[in-house]
C-alpha cells in the first residue's frame, strides 16, 4: 500500500466524518444561537435553558438525516471493502 493512497483513504475518511456530522452540528449551532439572542434580550440567565431545546433539536435532526447519514456511512464502508484486495 503506498502513502499516496493512505492519504487517499485518510482525506475520505475526513471527508466522509464531516459531511455525516455537519447537519446536525448546524442544527445545534443554530438552536444555540437563537437561544442565546432569546436569553440576551430577556436577561433569563438560566445555563440549563440551552440543553433541553439542543437536545430536542438534535433528536429531530437525528430522525430527518438519519437515512442521509446512515446512507453515506454505508457507502464509505463499502467502498472501503470492495477496495480491500489493493491494500494488500
Amino acid at each position: 500500500m503506498t502513502v499516496e493512497r493512505v492519504l487517499d483513504v485518510a482525506a475520505n475518511t475526513i471527508y466522509t466524518i464531516i459531511i455525516t456530522s455537519a447537519p446536525l452540528l448546524i442544527i445545534s449551532l443554530v438552536v444555540g444561537l437563537v437561544i442565546s439572542i432569546f436569553q440576551a434580550v430577556t436577561s433569563i440567565q438560566e445555563q440549563t435553558l440551552t440543553f433541553v431545546p439542543k437536545i430536542l433539536a438534535i433528536f429531530i435532526g437525528m430522525l430527518v438525516f438519519g437515512s442521509f447519514i446512515l446512507n453515506k456511512i454505508i457507502d464509505f464502508m463499502n467502498e472501503l471493502w470492495n477496495s480491500f484486495g489493493e491494500y494488500m
